[in-house]
């Protein structure tokens, strides 16, 4: 079942995501070498909790913290813990925020201090591929055509697509009809109508496809150990023309400025 929105509920979720938004901002503030990625759950909480919002993944199918942090060769659904980021580390933060009972959702890969050249154009391509996959949201267009942006713009260039972990719907429940994969051939897939909310989140690998699930059944890293990326919006088909993007990567690029992807 997909849900249309209205504008009202569109109006919340803009809400939640600009929440979700503020709060990876805050967040660019204190990345850096030698925090922990634990603290930087702990701030995120903090931060969605004194704003008016309820971590939107604390909780959900048992995941016992406010973000997934995937470092380096982890791909999504990392745990926060007592790591230390180091110089030279990339690491994807998923947020997620609840505001009003509706959700917000968004991700972005954060380089670390000095990044080699190989992995800087990993994270380029993929944020890059985020966007020609909004491109496709189009109201009239399907959900293959979103899917098939990705995977052409990212396998054109050398990387490789992670399968089993897809983008979704969005809206009361963080995770809703349509699936939105990041692979997949243009014409297929459900129409996009106005009302559609959905995340797009491309992950992509250096190396090959293949994922392995780690002992505590959440952390999908790489099989080859390569470095994975990971950014996401939620947007919201309108009646005409471009998508919306609910989320916001701005609050992130003021902290950056000059070092932004």
């Amino acid at each position: 079942m997909i849900y249309l929105k209205t504008d009202e509920e569109i109006a919340l979720m803009r809400e939640s995501n600009t929440l979700v938004g503020k709060t990876l901002g805050e967040l660019a503030r204190w990345i850096a070498p030698g925090i922990t990625t634990l603290r930087l759950d702990q701030i995120a909480e903090q931060y969605i909790r004194d704003n008016g919002g309820i971590p939107g993944f604390k909780g959900y199918g048992g995941f016992p913290f406010t973000l997934c942090i995937s470092v380096n060769e982890n791909i999504v659904h990392g745990f926060p813990s007592s790591y230390v980021l180091r110089d030279g580390d990339i690491v994807s933060i998923d947020c997620g925020a609840i505001v009003q009972g509706y959700n917000g959702d968004s991700a972005y890969t954060f380089p670390v201090g000095q990044v080699a050249p190989e992995v800087m154009a990993l994270l380029r391509t993929t944020k890059e591929s985020l966007y020609q996959g909004i491109e496709k949201a189009i109201a009239g267009n399907r959900i293959g055509d979103i899917s098939n942006a990705v995977q052409t713009y990212c396998e054109a260039r050398g990387y490789s697509v992670v399968r089993e972990f897809i983008g979704h719907g969005i809206g009361r429940k963080l995770h809703e009809d349509p699936e939105v994969p990041n692979y997949g051939r243009r014409g297929c897939g459900p129409l996009l109508k106005k009302g559609m909310c959905i995340a797009i989140e491309p992950m992509i690998n250096l190396g090959s496809r293949n994922v392995v699930i780690e002992r505590d059944g959440w952390t999908a890293r790489t099989r080859d150990r390569k470095p994975s990326a990971h950014y996401e919006h939620t947007v919201a088909i309108t009646q005409d023309g471009p998508a919306e993007i609910l989320s916001s990567f701005d609050y992130i690029e003021e902290v950056l400025g000059e070092n932004r992807i």
